[in-house]
């Protein structure tokens, strides 16, 4: 377990959100299925596990506010710096910094492949207070067909350095380290990919119970897999929005 105090280092996953159409039903969904309680907040809904903040939902704006799934936000200790850096380093900003109550300064960004996320320079609230334990967000990925472009910008705009998976020969999957040497996700180049997007996986203590909790809920997975970090599967909420979830071993 990871309990989390302050503002994380530049380039952390440090909260995911998601907006949604029905805010109730959505609500009972992820409670089901992880077991979060739910409380109101400046800006939208957090999610919370052990009385802390593990993810947030909110209600859409209109229909193109939605279907772009989980989103993942980036730490940073200066949003307005951050997001000068992603405008020179070939992103566009979808909205400019702001101030979201007391609670952080905050931005919205697509990278020059089309993947979008945010930027999170947390004051009252700095994000995930819980990451790594089961119903919690564990990791993101990007997934695109551009993988060049991606590692190109995401090294410039937060000074990633890059590193290949002997794990997985074959595939095109780049590590993203801070400086410091903290893995914070990964790259994963597929061809055939029709979009770019930055994949949220979620933490379980059993894949196939918590599958079980999906079909209660009305929503939909893939076979479960056994892999080298443990057993995962893709899961589609009843509202379209895929995310995975892995209990490691």
């Amino acid at each position: 377990m990871s309990r989390v105090d302050r503002n994380q280092p530049l380039g952390t996953p440090t909260w995911i959100d998601l907006a949604v159409t029905d805010l109730d039903d959505a609500k009972a969904f992820y409670g089901t299925v992880f077991g979060w309680e739910f409380t109101t907040t400046t800006g939208g809904t957090d999610c919370l596990l052990h009385g802390l903040p593990v993810a947030g939902l909110r209600q859409a704006v209109d229909q193109a506010d939605t279907g772009h799934g989980w989103t993942v936000h980036l730490a940073t200790d200066d949003c307005d710096d951050t997001a000068k850096r992603i405008t020179t380093t070939g992103g566009t900003l979808l909205q400019a910094p702001h101030e979201v109550g007391d609670l952080r300064r905050a931005a919205l960004a697509l990278d020059p492949t089309g993947a979008r996320f945010g930027l999170w320079q947390g004051r009252e609230h700095p994000g995930c207070r819980l990451v790594n334990e089961p119903d919690t967000l564990v990791r993101n990925d990007l997934v695109t067909a551009d993988a060049n472009s991606a590692r190109a910008f995401y090294s410039a705009a937060f000074d990633f350095t890059l590193d290949g998976n002997e794990d997985l020969p074959g595939m095109d999957f780049t590590f993203l380290r801070r400086p410091d040497g903290h893995e914070i996700g990964g790259i994963l180049g597929l061809t055939d990919a029709a979009f770019s997007t930055w994949g949220t996986t979620f933490e379980v203590a059993d894949t196939d119970a918590t599958l079980t909790r999906v079909t209660a809920a009305g929503g939909t997975y893939t076979t479960p897999e056994d892999t080298l970090y443990g057993r995962s599967a893709t899961i589609t909420d009843p509202f379209g929005t895929e995310f995975s979830v892995i209990a490691r071993p």
